[in-house]
């Protein structure tokens, strides 16, 4: 994979104090291992849609993955026969990424600032990333390094709102956490708003598709990944602390055997830029 030193846009930065965004986004990187190891992966159905909409294969196909994490994705677009680089811009994780999956390469970076030559990957994805982005920036940057006939491919697993027990959580979420700005139901399931909010340049076609799936994990799991969510990371501990025990005594009444089903809705949007 051919990366690049192509001349960085002009720094945005300034010496206030960084945004609440910005402070979300960079909160992950003193929870890489507990992301790593909580976080849910996505079902094969997924991989399957990408090469469905895209019109072609995974296999042998050169991939960047953007806002790699950890590389749970990465991870499995490799396992799909993909020559895949993870690419990622916080350090913390990026240590994750290289511990938890030492054969396959990571650079540091963003997807409005690509380290990635011109026309130089047959996909770009971000798994849980785009809306980190900056899309003035990014789709210029994801048109740039797509090669002729490439896909941008981006998803988010979201929480099956009709599920009843996962609506009455985000709702006490949403309740528990509002100092902090929380938006529950909006950044844990945009639905309809995704496809706009993803290229509001209108320079990309966006197909979509939902795909939905489940996982039954430990009480402690379930817990461990929504803590490991920017809301929890950046909020008072205490108030962490509390909300979660009264989650866990609430899980305990719900799901007597300890093991709760967690159900997802992915949310695919896929575009083939033709210029």
């Amino acid at each position: 994979m051919t990366t690049s030193s192509h001349p960085s846009h002009p720094s945005h930065s300034s010496p206030s104090s960084p945004s609440p965004r910005t402070t979300r986004a960079h909160s992950f990187n003193t929870a890489a291992a507990q992301y790593a190891a909580n976080r849910p992966s996505y079902p094969p159905a997924l991989f399957d849609s990408i090469e469905d909409l895209a019109g072609r294969s995974l296999v042998g196909a050169r991939v960047a993955d953007v806002g790699a994490g950890t590389g749970i994705a990465t991870a499995l677009l490799a396992a799909r026969g993909a020559e895949v680089v993870g690419v990622e811009p916080g350090e913390g994780m990026a240590a994750e990424f290289r511990r938890a999956n030492p054969g396959i390469p990571v650079v540091r970076g963003s997807g409005d600032d690509l380290p990635l030559a011109t026309d130089s990957v047959d996909f770009l994805t971000y798994a849980q990333a785009w809306h980190w982005t900056d899309t003035a920036r990014s789709v210029p940057e994801a048109l740039r390094v797509l090669r002729p006939g490439g896909a941008l491919a981006l998803w988010w697993n979201t929480h099956a709102l009709d599920v009843p027990w996962i609506s009455a959580q985000l709702d006490r979420i949403g309740e528990h956490f509002k100092a902090y700005g929380a938006h529950p139901r909006v950044e844990a399931n945009g639905s309809g708003s995704r496809s706009a909010l993803a290229d509001p340049t209108g320079r990309l076609d966006f197909a979509r598709r939902v795909v939905r799936w489940s996982r039954r994990v430990p009480a402690e799991t379930h817990l461990a990944n929504i803590g490991s969510h920017s809301l929890f990371l950046i909020a008072d501990q205490a108030d962490v602390t509390s909300f979660l025990t009264e989650e866990h005594r609430r899980l305990r009444e719900l799901f007597p055997d300890g093991l709760v089903e967690e159900t997802y809705d992915v949310e695919l949007l896929v575009a083939t830029p033709t210029s």
